[in-house]
């Protein structure tokens, strides 16, 4: 990639680091916001026809106003990172996204998997953002690890939805609408990754790529082979896959959202109220489970058991243990002033107190014995 630091690119976003693999960071010049930049190498059958003023050719503008149309339906929702839309600069499709603090999934997950109750949290996030897209009529269908941010508060924010129209889009005008040569072209594009090749499209393929994250989220795998296109797409036709008990309680879940018929897989808002009770009734997080670092992990919801730590306190199950003796309350005595022993040891008590009353008795008998001589 040509470009570098500090350049320029459709006149407002300036580039603030190296780009790397067509992907890069840049600050809007226009809002000063922090954006991603994604970049597909057009071939000249598309660029070929550039205007005298150094605009875009015409089938590269054709290709911005189709993925800027998507990014312009998509909803606001706090779940998901809005795509600022897309332009063609040189030999390159640009697509622009909205960028916050945190880390991708795939980058947490290349540490190991997470715990099942972690990635049901993640997950529940994931599929909120899903149904904002159904709801306004639209499929994401780039939903992978890649495409996932973690913020710093442990919340999931789905991206990639600009980056993947723009590879459906490549793969349609290179080619064709369908047949071999669109497969061909696609698989280059988008790669041997299981979420990517659900055997039908639309919210049903998001639920169906929802529940390989999943998978993939506790087993640090796909549950489909992806050593390859071909042998990727063929174990998806056929069925073949690691069998859903790998996922622990999710289970269930992953097993219905990979059902080959897409009528039995349950929506984004029945995989979210599922998630919802499934971690209302979680366990106490196990010693040793492991939270992504370097992100806290995620806060839990009003009524869930887990720990948060607030205010030099920690909470855990109802109970709450402060940080050292400050505001701790002492006991009567110790506030009274220093210890003293007792002036009686308690294992004397009893046989003084027998001895006493044998005593009076004694006492009582001389007493009688003086009076009546």
């Amino acid at each position: 990639m040509r470009a570098g630091p500090g350049q320029v690119l459709a006149g407002r976003y300036r580039l603030t680091d190296r780009p790397e693999a067509l992907s890069a960071f840049a600050v809007d010049e226009g809002s000063g916001d922090v954006v991603r930049l994604r970049a597909w190498e057009l071939p000249a059958s598309l660029i070929g026809d550039q205007e005298p003023d150094g605009s875009g050719s015409v089938e590269g503008e054709r290709l911005v106003r189709r993925v800027a149309a998507v990014g312009s339906a998509a909803p606001r929702h706090p779940r998901l990172l809005q795509g600022a839309g897309a332009f063609v600069e040189g030999d390159r499709l640009w697509t622009v996204e909205e960028r916050q603090a945190g880390r991708p999934l795939a980058a947490l997950l290349a540490d190991g998997p997470l715990p099942p109750y972690r990635a049901a949290e993640v997950a529940a996030d994931l599929a909120a953002a899903l149904r904002a897209l159904h709801d306004a009529g639209l499929a994401h269908g780039n939903l992978t690890a890649g495409s996932v941010l973690v913020c710093e508060d442990g919340a999931a924010l789905l991206g990639g939805l600009l980056p993947g129209v723009a590879e459906e889009v490549l793969a349609e005008e290179l080619g064709g609408p369908g047949g071999r040569r669109r497969y061909e072209v696609r698989a280059e594009l988008v790669g041997s990754v299981a979420e990517r090749w659900p055997l039908d499209g639309g919210p049903a393929g998001d639920c169906w790529a929802l529940g390989v994250l999943l998978h993939r989220m506790v087993t640090g795998r796909a549950p489909y082979p992806e050593s390859g296109v071909p042998e990727l797409v063929t174990a998806v036709r056929e069925g073949r896959r690691v069998p859903s008990e790998a996922c622990g309680p999710l289970g269930p879940l992953v097993e219905r959202l990979l059902q080959p018929d897409p009528a039995r897989r349950p929506t984004a808002a029945e995989v979210r109220l599922e998630l919802a009770e499934l971690l209302a009734g979680a366990p106490e997080p196990a010693a040793g489970d492991r939270v992504a670092p370097p992100l806290p992990e995620r806060r839990r919801a009003p009524g869930r058991r887990g720990s948060v730590k607030s205010g030099g306190s920690v909470k855990r199950g109802g109970a709450v243990k402060h940080d050292g003796a400050a505001g701790a309350e002492r006991p009567r005595a110790e506030a009274s002033g220093p210890d003293r022993p007792p002036r009686i040891p308690p294992a004397l008590l009893g046989p003084v107190l027998v001895g006493g009353v044998f005593l009076l008795l004694l006492l009582g008998v001389v007493a009688v014995v003086l009076f009546a001589g």
